[in-house]
């Protein structure tokens, strides 16, 4: 990753931040750096490559994360998000879901610093992109500062020189993913810690960061911030961004409405190529959030989202609810 003063990120939610979500998040900000949903190495190996790796040229800077842990594997994945015109390749290894845990990748490879060495070692090799990995502070007993140290610095030997840190370690027994989000408590300290031990690196932190005001806070200590489920549940966060961290204007105007329309107009461009409305009205739901007629326009646009023949005048009949109650 290219060494700027800060960076702001979006992070990678498998069903969320799909092209259409990234699409939509990069009408807010120009800024923010964006992160592909996870893709395993073997659906790159064996699937339908280029739908997975599709994104549109205005989403840029763009990462392409990936899961796995067969080195000759994520080197082929990596020299592909190269070639399909990806700005940074990250490796996943945070999440604990299950079906992670089976395919020997996401938190679980946190207890084989080595073997993500290893494939860092040949994605670089591979392709000439950023190699960064995303991980947590530890994994069930696998949880000393020492550990965590020392698992940072096998990695950063291999040639990574980022890494974005959620600030909790995760639990493989007993815990769900959801529970993973808030079991145990966060420990940001522990992250300004690593910032400063590895003076070197980008530190990015992630975890339960929700407004404006934290994100300043956290950038005194690290080199950036990568939020996750308020940028979809809260989108209109994203409408700061830009001027409040990096003091530039935004490209749209400040007001909700003037980002739907935009939108639309990738909506019917889409529809036009055999994109269902459904999957790009959906990241539409939750844009009004906290404003009066907010509820109209969610329950409008899910309920009728997915009937046949859904379009673009769902959006411009629940502007018109909108409308109506704030008259």
């Amino acid at each position: 990753m290219t060494k700027v003063d800060k960076i702001f990120a979006i992070a990678p939610m498998m069903e969320w931040t799909d092209r259409h979500f990234r699409y939509l998040a990069r009408l807010m900000s120009r800024h923010t750096y964006l992160y592909t949903e996870m893709i395993t190495s073997g659906a790159l190996m064996h699937g339908d490559r280029e739908r997975f790796l599709q994104f549109d040229a205005r989403e840029h800077p763009i990462a392409l994360q990936l899961g796995g842990s067969d080195p000759e594997e994520m080197a082929c994945a990596a020299r592909w998000g190269e070639q399909a015109g990806y700005d940074q390749i990250n490796i996943n290894v945070g999440c604990p879901s299950d079906r992670v845990q089976s395919g020997r990748f996401g938190v679980c490879l946190m207890k084989e610093p080595h073997l993500v060495a290893d494939c860092v070692a040949a994605m670089r090799n591979a392709c000439k992109l950023p190699v960064t990995v995303k991980c947590r502070l530890g994994v069930d007993d696998f949880d000393s500062y020492e550990f965590l140290t020392g698992f940072i610095q096998t990695i950063a030997d291999a040639g990574c020189d980022t890494f974005i840190v959620h600030a909790r370690k995760a639990w493989l027994k007993g815990l769900n993913p959801k529970q993973n989000r808030e079991i145990p408590e966060l420990d940001y300290s522990r992250v300004y810690r690593l910032k400063q031990d590895f003076a070197g690196l980008t530190i990015i932190i992630n975890g339960g960061i929700d407004s404006i005001e934290q994100v300043k806070t956290h950038l005194h200590f690290v080199d950036g911030v990568m939020i996750g489920r308020h940028a979809y549940k809260q989108p209109q966060f994203l409408l700061q961004i830009d001027q409040q961290l990096f003091g530039q204007p935004q490209e749209h105007s400040s007001s909700v409405e003037t980002i739907v329309l935009a939108y639309t107009d990738y909506i019917e461009k889409n529809m036009r190529v055999g994109v269902p409305f459904k999957c790009m009205a959906k990241h539409m739901l939750n844009l009004y959030q906290n404003i009066p007629g907010a509820k109209a326009w969610r329950r409008h646009l899910s309920e009728n989202m997915h009937k046949p023949g859904a379009g673009v005048e769902l959006i411009h009949q629940g502007l018109e609810l909108l409308n109506k109650k704030c008259a």
